[in-house]
């Protein structure tokens, strides 16, 4: 039903909300097709915020809205996908001022040290950083969404025709919204919509509105599979139009980031003059610049050091050079794909659990129960019955699953440590052959080698693969506790944080998203302007009586000023320097001189 109420109006003409077609769109949702449509993906939108139709399906509806001609319901199905919806409920209620936390442990080095103090100090902080952290996840796209798209590749090519048809007819902000779904769509699913990058190249511009997010769709849509010859025009655009000196250093810092998030994913759309330009950037004034120059010279040292100079390249890319190491060209692999990683593990664990069980290893049942709770659940049965006929065969039972393979290796096994041995008993034979399987037992290094055959011999479940994450996962840690060193850490690291995503229906999709802070860069507060000001001035006078000084008035009767005594105290030494008495002092005679010592004598005696 909602897949028809969005489908009704697909034939209708684009109309746009540029200008004098903004009315006309306002106007378009009354009637029958825009406002159906528009009841279907807000009806859709709310059951896959509250979790209950969060499945393909639901997505497939919201992703034929993104195509439908009436523009309110475009934009609400955008904001799904990227996870901007201003609707929530939690963009109503007003958002609490985060407290600084070095500020509070500044006021924490100055008060007195205290226990209690240093546990409210601990809570405070703790509060801060899940306040921050909930600040941060509530504008992250709609990862799950993205990955459930039924065919990747046609939504994004359509997506990009919709762009390019009717550039005339949407307004910046929808075609930034068009954009930014389409390079996400193209940097998850690493798709090539190498049209895109030429479209795009009309706004990259410093002048233009709203750079910093059409920068961010620019860098999200590259991958490692993009053809460097579609980005270096890119690159060369981004360099001419940004980092020059008839620019401010905010634009130059902007630039110089935007190149190296593209170059991070697609270090060959690099050209090596281009690159030694841009790091001689490292030695400006500003801050920001430098910081950009030093992260583009620190990327290239990582992935390709032997396109900078040799003095640029640093000791451990100079090392690496030395003995060989280069990097692949694009479109080269390292390694050919032999086998799935850590597949000789699930492999051992099970035969391991065949022979503590005593089952055969050809058992279906197994099979069957693995795929218990994996199952995707059919909509009714007459759909599986127009797909499938079941047809009865007698064969089954006639097909055995031979473990002559197993016999075999257990055979040659026997015949080489069986070897020389001919003239012992065979209970001596018998001891024996069990202690040198207990010298010759491999180490998990060595299993992990080794290339299995479980592939080739099972379908593997879901449940297969789950365990075979917890069996890797295992043989790490115990790597790291016998002093596996660094590696053996980032690994062991590497493979929780995997588990975790999975574990959250994210996958991957975050690292390849970026946000505008990355592309702008550190930068300095902006000066306050007379409005802000004078705001801050009225904020100061807030709770105070009056706007004069209130020395002396607190302790006294009558409101009164300090004593011109207490104002000479604070006096400045310029200006008793300047006053008459000193000057008189100074230019007094002899005469004057003996008859105020005589004075000074007189009184003194007369205090006795």
């Amino acid at each position: 039903m909602l897949f028809g109420m969005v489908e009704r109006g697909m034939d209708a003409e684009v109309v746009g909300d540029k200008g004098k077609l903004r009315a006309v769109a306002g106007t378009s949702t009354a009637g029958g097709n825009g406002e159906e449509a528009m009841w279907a993906v807000v009806l859709t939108k709310e059951l896959w915020r509250k979790g209950i139709w969060n499945d393909a399906k639901a997505v497939s509806i919201i992703a034929l809205g993104c195509f439908h001609p009436v523009v309110k319901v475009q934009s609400a199905s955008l904001h799904f996908f990227l996870g901007s919806d201003e609707e929530k409920e939690d963009s109503d209620e007003e958002e609490e001022e985060i407290p600084d936390v070095k500020s509070l442990q500044h006021r924490r080095e100055i008060n007195k040290k205290t226990r209690s103090g240093a546990k409210k100090l601990e809570k405070q902080i703790k509060s801060i950083k899940s306040k921050q952290k909930k600040k941060s996840d509530s504008s992250n796209p709609n990862f799950p969404a993205i990955q459930l798209l039924n065919d990747p590749q046609t939504f994004g090519e359509k997506l990009y025709d919709l762009l390019n048809k009717y550039d005339k007819r949407f307004s910046l902000d929808h075609k930034i919204l068009l954009m930014q779904l389409l390079s996400r769509v193209m940097g998850g699913h690493k798709l090539c919509v190498l049209s895109f990058y030429t479209y795009i190249m009309k706004y990259l511009a410093y002048h233009q509105l709203r750079i910093p997010a059409i920068l961010v769709a620019l860098a999200q849509s590259v991958h490692e599979f993009t053809p460097p010859d579609a980005l270096t025009p890119v690159v060369r655009k981004l360099a001419q139009e940004f980092v020059h000196p008839g620019v401010g250093s905010e634009v130059i810092a902007a630039g110089i980031n935007s190149i190296r998030e593209v170059c991070r994913r697609q270090p060959w759309a690099m050209e090596e003059d281009l690159l030694g330009d841009l790091v001689e950037y490292r030695k400006s004034r500003d801050k920001a610049v430098t910081a950009a120059a030093r992260g583009l010279l620190q990327l290239f040292r990582e992935v390709n050091p032997g396109m900078l100079k040799r003095r640029e390249r640093g000791k451990d890319a100079s090392m690496g050079i030395a003995k060989g190491s280069q990097p692949l060209p694009f479109g080269h692999s390292a390694e050919a794909a032999v086998d799935i990683e850590g597949l000789v593990l699930l492999e051992d664990h099970l035969k391991k659990l065949r022979e503590e069980d005593g089952v055969g290893s050809g058992d279906e049942e197994d099979d069957e129960g693995a795929w218990e709770g994996w199952d995707v659940e059919s909509d009714s049965s007459e759909e599986s019955s127009d797909g499938w006929i079941s047809v009865d065969s007698d064969s089954d039972a006639d097909l055995e699953v031979s473990d002559s393979g197993d016999e075999a290796d257990k055979a040659s096994k026997k015949s080489k440590k069986g070897k020389g041995k001919q003239k012992a008993s065979d209970e001596n034979s018998d001891e024996e052959m069990g202690e040198n399987a207990e010298e010759t037992e491999e180490t998990p290094e060595e299993a992990v080698k080794r290339i299995s055959t479980l592939a080739t011999t099972k379908i593997l479940t879901p449940a297969d693969f789950a365990l075979l994450n917890d069996l890797r996962i295992k043989a790490a840690s115990e790597a790291v506790e016998r002093g596996g060193g660094g590696a053996a850490k980032r690994k062991l690291a590497s493979l929780e944080s995997q588990k975790k995503s999975l574990l959250a229906s994210d996958g991957n999709l975050a690292d390849s998203f970026i946000s505008e802070n990355d592309i702008l860069g550190p930068r300095k507060k902006a000066k306050a302007d007379y409005a802000e000001r004078i705001a801050s001035i009225e904020k100061g006078r807030e709770g105070r009586e009056k706007y004069g000084s209130l020395k002396g008035k607190k302790k006294k009767e009558k409101p009164s000023s300090s004593t011109n005594r207490e104002k000479a105290r604070n006096k400045p030494l310029m200006m008793i320097l300047a006053s008459g008495a000193v000057r008189g002092k100074k230019k007094a005679s002899l005469r004057e001189k003996q008859q105020k010592l005589r004075a000074h004598i007189e009184r003194a005696k007369k205090a006795h």
